[in-house]
């Protein structure tokens, strides 16, 4: 393995936007499938993997759904969350912070409790030998009306204490951040923290509304504020995150490229920019494989992948405390890395 694929696989890193119902191997899709007698139009995952060829946001989201409905037990979203945090462990994530929907499910019978339970105890159990930290964001779906935004957030009050935040994904055009102002001004009072897509597909106006009218700690894409010139100015002044997916990028074809991804103008414009995987079984890139590729492609140098890792901790809704120590972590590693082999 080169050395630069070595450090950059070694580094302690975050993933803050990841959807767990992305995270879905093949493999395990079509385990949940036999096992809940799931008839599905794939024999192999092989098969299914084929099938992972996305001309946009939308197609790509007729799939994910699909894969959805394999998750039915509170064991399947033990499973689903246990095989995640294992994977990203081996990537060298130290601290994620995961998204479900619980809307896919609930709307077609399935307890919200069986969700947030299953997903909880993989996370304690995760948690437990003290090697990976995992926060839970819950996401509205924002196809849907505001009034199903807030019958989700009535259900979710039984486990407020357990919810690090509240998201919002889903297909984007044509639905504003502006649909959800009362909404998001309600998950405000509540206490939990916040967090949109918002121009990836969408246009610019799409992240000022983010900005201004909800008022986000964090916007997860937000690629499309290059179109503001204002917008840029204003999103570095107060360091508002941006949690870009650059394979997710290129796979919904968002960019024809990653050595066309606008990453590396981002950072130029000193934008607090941090890399995830967002769906990473579909897309077929995790944490590393999208540092990694960015590093390639956009010819990073090892300081900016540094950057991007670092604005990951100080962009992680997380105790000053538990920030320090994870910072203090990578700064460990990046000075202990024995370069000369």
């Amino acid at each position: 393995m080169p050395r630069v694929e070595e450090f950059i696989r070694g580094l302690p890193k975050t993933d803050l936007h990841m959807h767990l119902e992305g995270s879905l191997e093949p493999e395990l899709l079509l385990k949940l499938a036999g096992r809940n007698r799931i008839q599905l139009k794939w024999s192999s995952a092989d098969a299914l993997r084929s099938a992972y060829e996305f001309d946009n946001l939308q197609t790509f989201l007729d799939l994910y759904y699909a894969g959805c409905e394999v998750l039915v037990t509170e064991q399947d979203f033990y499973e689903l969350t246990h095989a995640y945090v294992r994977r990203a462990q081996a990537d060298g994530v130290i601290r994620a912070e995961v998204f479900i929907g619980p809307q896919s499910f609930t709307t077609r019978g399935t307890p919200i409790a069986t969700v947030i339970d299953g997903t909880l105890a993989a996370i304690h159990d995760a948690e437990r030998d003290g090697t990976i930290s995992v926060g839970l964001i819950i996401t509205a779906q924002r196809h849907r009306t505001e009034a199903d935004a807030f019958a989700l957030l009535e259900q979710l009050r039984p486990w407020q204490g357990h919810i690090l935040g509240i998201g919002m994904g889903g297909a984007e055009v044509g639905n504003p951040p502006s649909k959800f102002v009362n909404f998001f001004r309600a998950c405000r009072d509540a206490g939990f923290r916040l967090t949109i897509h918002a121009g990836e597909e969408g246009p610019a106006s799409y992240v000022r509304e983010a900005l201004e009218l909800l008022d986000v700690d964090r916007i997860d894409h937000g690629v499309a504020c290059l179109q503001d010139p204002e917008l840029v100015a204003e999103l570095a002044r107060r360091q508002v995150a941006l949690t870009v997916c650059p394979i997710s990028n290129l796979r919904l074809k968002v960019v024809p490229s990653i050595a066309a991804h606008p990453l590396k103008t981002m950072l130029a414009h000193r934008l607090h920019v941090t890399v995830n995987s967002d769906d990473p079984a579909y897309f077929g890139g995790y944490a590393s494989e999208n540092l990694l590729a960015c590093q390639r492609e956009l010819d990073l140098s090892i300081d900016d992948v540094i950057s991007l890792v670092r604005n990951g901790f100080t962009a992680a809704f997380l105790p000053d405390a538990e920030r320090s120590a994870m910072l203090s972590k990578l700064e460990d590693y990046v000075a202990r890395f024995d370069w000369t082999h």
